[in-house]
Formats: C-alpha cells, sequence, structure tokens
C-alpha cells in the first residue's frame, strides 16, 4: 500500500469516527431531554407544592380566615362578600353564602367534629358557635367574658377543642380548652401573641405559634386534653405567622404572613418546603380535594383562595372521613 492510499484510508476512519461519536453525543441528548435531566425532581414532576388560584379575588373581603373542609368535601371559609357570613366554596372554585352569623359576631378559625357540626371562634363576642349543618341552626356553644378574642380552632379526633385567644395590642394571648358539653378551661395564659393551632395526628402533641414573638410551640397532649412539657418547636428570625394544620405524617405546614409562603415543618422542627404563594398575606390553611392531598390557602390581600397538591394528606381530612 502506498503513502496516499494509507493516509486516505486513515482519515477515513477518523471520519468515520467523528461521525459515530456525533450519532452517540446526539441520543445521549435526546434520552435526557426524553426521560428528564437529574436537576428534575419528582416533585416537580408531579407538581407538587406548585400553587395557583383556586377562586377568583376579590370574592372575600380583606378578612377571609379559617378555612376548612367538611365531610363533603365542600370547603368553608369566614367574611364571603362581608363580614358576619361564612362563605362555601365547591370543586369548581365557584363560591356562595352559606350563613349569616347572629349580629355582632365575626368569625375566625373553623372546625368540624366527628358529627359532622361545625364550629366557629367568634372573636368579637368572646364565642364558640356551632352550626347545625342540615338547619343552618347556630347557638352558642361556649362563651367566656375573659376571653381577648378566640382566633383559631384546634380539635381532638375526641372532639375536645382548643382556641388560641391573642390580644394584639398589647403583643399577648393565652389558650383555651372547650370540652365536649362546651365548659372552657384556661390552660395557659401570659402567652406571646397566640394564632395558629393545631393538634398532632396521634392525638399526642398541641401546637402552639404566637405571631408577633414568631415562636411555634409544643406540648404533650393528655388525652382528657391537658398539657404539659411545653418547649420551643422553631422560631422564625423574619415575618409573622398566621394558621397551621397537619398532615398525616405529623409535618406542620405553617402561613407566613406577610412573606408570602407556606412552610412545611417536620414534627422535629425542620424546615421541609416553602412553597410560594402569589399573594402576600396568607392567613390559614386547610386539606381537601378527591384524596386530602389538596392545600387550600386564605389570602387576605387578594380576597380569595390558593391551592397547591402535596404527597400526604391533611390530618383532619382524614379525621372527619
Amino acid at each position: 500500500m502506498n503513502y496516499k492510499t494509507s493516509s486516505l484510508f486513515k482519515c477515513q476512519l477518523i471520519g468515520l469516527g467523528l461521525l459515530l461519536s456525533s450519532v452517540g453525543c446526539k441520543e445521549k441528548r435526546e434520552n435526557t431531554d426524553i426521560n428528564g435531566s437529574e436537576d428534575i425532581g419528582i416533585e416537580q414532576k408531579k407538581g407538587l407544592y406548585r400553587s395557583r388560584e383556586f377562586t377568583k379575588p376579590a370574592l372575600f373581603p380583606s378578612g377571609i380566615e379559617g378555612p376548612a373542609v367538611d365531610a363533603n368535601g365542600i370547603l368553608y371559609a369566614v367574611n364571603f362578600d362581608s363580614t358576619g357570613t361564612i362563605g362555601k366554596v365547591d370543586s369548581n372554585g365557584k363560591a356562595s353564602l352559606f350563613v349569616n352569623l347572629p349580629e355582632g359576631s365575626i368569625g375566625n378559625g373553623i372546625r368540624f367534629n366527628s358529627k359532622g357540626d361545625m364550629f366557629i371562634a367568634d372573636y368579637t363576642m368572646h364565642n364558640i358557635l356551632k352550626v347545625d349543618m342540615d338547619t343552618k341552626e347556630i347557638s352558642v356553644f361556649a362563651h367566656n367574658a375573659d376571653m381577648n378574642q378566640p382566633n383559631d380552632v384546634a380539635i381532638m379526633d375526641n372532639d375536645i377543642l382548643f382556641a388560641s385567644d391573642p390580644d394584639w395590642k398589647n403583643s399577648k394571648g393565652q389558650i383555651w380548652r372547650i370540652d365536649t358539653d362546651g365548659t372552657i378551661s384556661l390552660l395557659e395564659g401570659n402567652m406571646g401573641t397566640t394564632n395558629g393551632i393545631e393538634v398532632s395526628p396521634d392525638n399526642k402533641t398541641l401546637y402552639v405559634n404566637e405571631s408577633v414573638q414568631r415562636n411555634v410551640w409544643a406540648y404533650d397532649l393528655s388525652p382528657t386534653g391537658d398539657i404539659s412539657n411545653k418547649r420551643l418547636l422553631m422560631k422564625f428570625e423574619d415575618f409573622g405567622m398566621d394558621g397551621m394544620r397537619t398532615d398525616v405524617q405529623g409535618n406542620l405546614y405553617i402561613t407566613r404572613h406577610g412573606k408570602g409562603t407556606v412552610v412545611k415543618v417536620s414534627p422535629k422542627g425542620e424546615i421541609l418546603k416553602e412553597v410560594q404563594l402569589k399573594g402576600k398575606t396568607p392567613s390559614n390553611i386547610a386539606f381537601g380535594g378527591k384524596d386530602g392531598t389538596v392545600a387550600f390557602v386564605t389570602l387576605q390581600d387578594n380576597g380569595n383562595f390558593e391551592t397547591f397538591d402535596t404527597e400526604h394528606p391533611g390530618r383532619e381530612f382524614v379525621m372527619n372521613k
């Protein structure tokens, strides 16, 4: 073989190698595009924790609060169209009036017991109201003039209620227990500005946050609703807090009022996730949807609900089923 033929053959081999290499790289890129890069997590693929509007803005005034879902999957919130009302929202995001509260009453937190009755923290009249969902009859379930302004409510599986009771003017607060017969007991006074309150899935822990002081406290909870062993679960360095709820795994979802986020926190106080919302002043959160994995958040600045999907259903959703 002469020199010219040998050189031509080598050049052909090199060209063939470059061509095969190029095809291989292209196939690798295409496979990567089809299967998704390693940077795209499972949450992004499933669309989890991506907030979107659920109801139109301005359906509720700035006092939108207290979301709760009944056993039929209907979503409720206080102050629909005007203060002193309860609105309901269907699965398509259509809102309507459910009931008008008694004159002078303005609701805040809402919860449902095991019988399906609705309980509302009536902060202006120092009441816990009870609504018969069939007749829409409203009665005073509990009253105590020593309450500042009952704000949010939590409930155990045995229907014992708890109410946070902030004194916003003096940055103080307290916690009340409301037994199944309507008896009210002060569990702790001289706290910071108590606001969000919730029970763990095993009913052994009560969580309470202080909005102004940015503390989240945990208490051991007895079957009869007594608290002990108070400990600081976590403290935020910026922005306030409002409502919070747990999922069936015991994670807390805390609304960050002013920051426009919902923070997912483990039972050990570790931040697992922070969900960015469209609005800046979320007031509270509830779980619903077909399987309880949809979070509904009330936004006071936009006067509407936002929603996002999670992995696990809410604790109260499962309890009410």
